[in-house]
């Protein structure tokens, strides 16, 4: 089984939502003890991971972007 193959990727795909589908609803029956009040909604630590992810990309891209980001003329010159 070699991990560049599709059909490989695709188990992985479904494995890995499968396992992510399950703690979600894992999460409805287990008992919360929330220290603000946002943090005790269902699923939280899927969407805070989530957002924070999307956050870290795009921030870093920017970031990073703006001192790499070379013209187009960079190397002609």
């Amino acid at each position: 089984m070699k991990l560049e193959e599709p059909k490989t990727i695709r188990l992985l795909w479904i494995v890995f939502i499968t396992i992510l589908i399950g703690l979600v609803i894992a999460d409805f029956f287990v008992e919360h003890h929330p220290h603000f009040g946002f943090d005790d909604t269902p699923a939280f630590g899927a969407w805070y991971g989530f957002v924070s992810c999307v956050v870290m990309v795009v921030g870093s891209k920017k970031v990073v972007g703006f001192f790499l980001k070379r013209k187009d003329t960079y190397y002609d010159d």
